[in-house]
């Protein structure tokens, strides 16, 4: 019993980089600032997609998921962060840690699904177009995103379960920002071979799969795109395309290699920015990217704002 109890510390250090304490007021700064970003930008997002009735629509459906996903997934760590950084005993408690660990890896698991049935949404509405309201009808996308979130949310329970069996024997000091598996796993006193394995077969699942499925589905969506005669319609197809291509790729590459490559000492620090950046500058880069390049979003802004102008 005595062994059990000195397994499961009451709270976690999360080092970070306090080692090198110079770089914590930018850190601090960073995150601040991409935080507020985030909240604005997907508040925004999800607003003026509830409101405007020209954006009830499938495409407009999955990325008010996506900007509320976002809206969660940096909520469960950067608050946290922002305290840590400032503060000189840079603690979490265990039952907070346990949150954060299930909390992050479900979102993280369910943006994976989700940007793989966007990419299907935009096939259909490009390869399909006058089949698209027939294929892409209400109850199917209710499904494709109650998926997305049910199998993240199931992913999350039994890695988590998994990562936080394994004992610890009273190590407490987390070598990064936030709780994350790969980083509670090297505080294990037992060999995690067969939880690294384990996590590399879930990892390919999540990861290697729907981007394969989205490298297939733009292959297609590009030759119907090439066949298009009008140079405008090229243009709005590919920027339509082009904003969610984006995404895909700031999304995917960062966490493939955080979750594919084998684990070594000098990927330590590398892997700390990579998880930041897929944890806190993706979701703030996401919103930005969707409405620059969108003129639907655009002029629901505008529509909104003119909307606000009256009433006052």
């Amino acid at each position: 019993m005595n062994r059990i109890n000195e397994s499961v510390p009451q709270e976690f250090i999360l080092l970070g980089f306090s080692d090198r304490p110079w770089l914590e007021l930018p850190l601090f700064v960073v995150f601040l600032i991409s935080y507020i970003l985030t909240i604005l930008g997907n508040l925004a997002i999800i607003i003026v997609s509830r409101l405007d009735s020209k954006l009830h629509t499938p495409m407009y459906f999955f990325l008010t998921n996506l900007s509320l996903l976002d809206l969660c997934y940096t909520t469960s760590t950067v608050p946290q962060m922002l305290v840590n950084i400032r503060s000189i005993r840079k603690v979490i408690s265990y039952g907070s840690c346990v949150a954060q660990l299930f909390i992050f890896l479900a979102l993280g698991s369910t943006e994976c699904l989700l940007l793989a049935v966007m990419s299907f949404d935009r096939f259909v509405a490009i390869c399909r177009p006058l089949h698209y309201s027939v294929i892409m009808h209400q109850r199917l996308c209710l499904q494709l995103a109650a998926m997305s979130w049910v199998s993240g949310f199931s992913n999350s329970v039994l890695q988590s379960t998994l990562t936080l069996q394994m004992p610890l024997c009273g190590h407490n000091e987390v070598d990064h920002f936030f709780c994350e598996v790969p980083a509670l796993l090297r505080l294990s006193c037992l060999d995690t071979t067969a939880n690294e394995a384990e996590l590399f077969f879930i990892s390919v699942l999540f990861l290697l799969i729907p981007v394969t499925l989205i490298l297939i589905s733009y292959a297609f969506i590009v030759q119907a795109v090439l066949r298009i005669q009008s140079v405008e319609g090229r243009r709005k197809a590919f920027g339509t395309c082009g904003s969610h291509l984006i995404v895909v790729s700031l999304f995917y590459g960062t966490a493939i290699y955080m979750y594919l490559q084998p684990p070594s000492p000098a990927s330590k620090d590398r892997g700390k920015m990579v998880s930041l950046f897929y944890g806190i500058i993706t979701p703030m880069l996401n919103p930005l990217i969707y409405t620059l390049r969108n003129k639907d979003v655009k002029g629901a802004f505008k529509r909104l704002i003119a909307r606000i102008l009256l009433i006052k």
